[in-house]
């Protein structure tokens, strides 16, 4: 046999290996998922059947955690896109509850390091050529593994480094087989959420096949390095003239979609306060100047960076020259481009008006600031989720952590149960770049408490709420006039309005959304549609057992037909 029939042979057996793994790993997702969904329906639809309501309400929150840890489990094993699809859950907080947020808020992206020959392998195949001639050196143990990737520091060739303008980068290199992994994770993931979609109770709360897509479009983007190349040269463009703020650059003749190469700008990380402190830096000071570079992004050019953890920032102490441009001794360094957010214009506009009603402390401004941003839904209860707000700002508003902590902790746990409750019934679903949003600054918030205990993220905020309102002209003043010429234009609509309504009731074309009123009707029909079903069930069952002496075959079909209203009885109203 020809050494070429038996490398093809070895490469057919690979093949297959490799496509029964990954069936595998398709299968293992799908096999969970049905667990989850049995186990969710049980308690969520046929326990409260059965009579048993109250106790499946009692061990809900429990339930919910062990979920959440067993998929922090099964993430952590596979790997791959499952740690990624923890992370982003733990952000969704608009549609699923806080039992589950916070268990899978600790998913770390870490993963074992792939093996150095595999890593040579998959860069030299990207570039086409040997890893020695495009390297001077490349160091084999890695600087980070996570689930799909890993980073290496390295030393650009003579040539390549004259071109790219430095020599010493870092390379950050894509797990070996990490697209087919990806494919594969979002097509049982497609398959899952079209089951969910089939559940009233999950279908009312929120689109699961959106979720997935939206989830797959930013992982496909994530592991591709050219446009985090992209992300990281638009970053530099944006922030080139801020002597604060440093940034790598990318080296474009060694980049491709499976490898990014940068310059190395690695210093002091910014969680080692020791050596922060040793090089003279104040941690307060590099708290206050995180804060306001995040501020400035979004409220500048909308471009910002969406994963400030701590292994992405690092503080540079400066040379004097370097120190007298920025005005101080160090600079804030970011690095990892993959998660950028972008504010588009028609969420930029609300997210102003948020800045201004948190700065002002204005609740029914907020709340009418997440209406502009499509954050509720027209059936929301608006009335009640304004009380709620207003009364966490008069509680709680301009607090700092230290304060707080000596808060009555009942006081909290009264706010929590309403504000839970509130958001649990709400009828809304915030856009992806919203949620951005409120990842970037819960995670600066939790740095810039590590950095200074005494950070107040509403200090942070106030500086540009004032801008803002000063931007808008605002005065009081022409606040006043603003405020009157608003008044004047509902009052001046008001015959027309008053017309157009009474056109409505003459024509019988007149209809009041009462969404609770609605909700109630539909659980009536539900219920005595279920109980019908019931009598017929009961009819059917008896008939059939006293037909069947007399005549078998017959009294075993009516017994066999009893068996259609019984499962309309038990599922009627609660799976589509």
């Amino acid at each position: 046999m020809s050494s070429l029939s038996v490398g093809a042979d070895q490469t057919r057996s690979v093949d297959r290996s490799r496509r029964r793994s990954l069936r595998r790993r398709y299968n293992r997702i799908l096999r969970f998922a049905a667990g989850q969904i049995l186990h969710m329906w049980w308690f969520a639809v046929v326990m409260p059947m059965l009579g048993f309501r109250k106790r499946a309400i009692r061990g809900r929150d429990e339930r919910l955690k062990n979920a959440a840890r067993d998929f922090h489990d099964l993430a952590a094993d596979l790997g791959g896109l499952m740690i990624k699809l923890g992370q982003f859950m733990s952000t969704r907080m608009d549609v699923l509850p806080a039992e589950v947020t916070e268990e899978l808020a600790g998913l770390q992206d870490e993963a074992p390091a792939v093996p150095f020959e595999d890593i040579r392998r998959l860069t030299e195949e990207s570039f086409g050529a040997p890893l020695d001639t495009v390297y001077d050196n490349f160091d084999p143990t890695p600087l980070a593994a996570a689930s799909l990737g890993q980073v290496h520091r390295a030393r650009l060739s003579g040539a390549n480094a004259e071109v790219a303008g430095f020599r010493e980068v870092v390379v950050k290199v894509q797990r070996p087989g990490i697209g087919e992994v990806v494919e594969t994770d979002l097509s049982a993931l497609r398959t899952v959420a079209r089951w969910l979609m089939r559940f009233d109770f999950v279908s009312d709360r929120v689109d699961a096949p959106a979720l997935v897509d939206e989830f797959g479009r930013i992982s496909m983007l994530e592991i591709d390095y050219l446009h985090e190349g992209a992300n990281a040269e638009r970053f530099a463009e944006e922030h080139h003239d801020d002597p604060r703020v440093g940034y790598p650059r990318v080296a474009w003749e060694q980049t491709t979609r499976r490898v990014l190469t940068m310059s190395d700008v690695t210093a002091i990380r910014i969680r080692d306060l020791d050596a922060i402190r040793g090089a003279g830096v104040d941690p307060a000071a590099v708290a206050q100047q995180l804060a306001e570079l995040t501020f400035d992004q979004l409220f500048g050019t909308g471009f910002f960076h969406a994963d400030p953890h701590p292994g992405n920032l690092f503080i540079a102490p400066l040379s004097d020259g370097a120190a007298e441009d920025a005005g101080q001794n160090w600079r804030l360094v970011l690095i990892d481009f993959g998660m950028m957010g972008q504010v588009p214009p028609t969420l930029r506009g609300g997210l102003r008006e948020a800045m201004i009603a948190i700065g002002s402390r204005d609740g029914q401004r907020l709340v009418k600031a997440m209406q502009d941003m499509d954050v509720l839904l027209p059936s929301a209860d608006i009335g009640q989720l304004e009380r709620l707000v207003v009364k966490l700002f008069e509680q709680f508003g301009g607090m700092g952590l230290n304060e707080l902590r000596n808060v009555d902790p009942q006081q909290f746990i009264r706010l929590g149960r309403q504000f839970r409750g509130l958001m649990e019934s709400m009828p809304f679903q915030m856009p992806q770049a919203f949620l951005l949003i409120i990842r970037t600054v819960s995670l600066l918030s939790g740095l810039c408490q590590s950095l200074d205990p005494d950070f107040n993220m509403w200090d942070a905020v106030q500086p540009y709420a004032t801008r803002l309102i000063q931007e808008e002209g605002g005065g009081a003043a022409e606040q006043a006039v603003r405020e009157a010429v608003s008044t004047l234009r509902v009052v001046a609509e008001l015959p027309r309005r008053a017309d157009h309504i009474i056109s409505l009731v003459e024509r019988g074309q007149l209809s009041v959304e009462t969404p609770e009123i609605d909700r109630q009707l539909k659980r009536v029909e539900r219920a005595i549609g279920r109980v019908i079903s019931a009598i017929v069930f009961t009819g059917l069952l008896i008939g059939g057992a006293l037909l069947h002496r007399i005549n078998a075959p017959l009294g075993i079909v009516l017994m066999s037909i009893s068996a259609i209203p019984l499962l309309h009885a038990l599922f009627f109203g609660n799976r589509r």
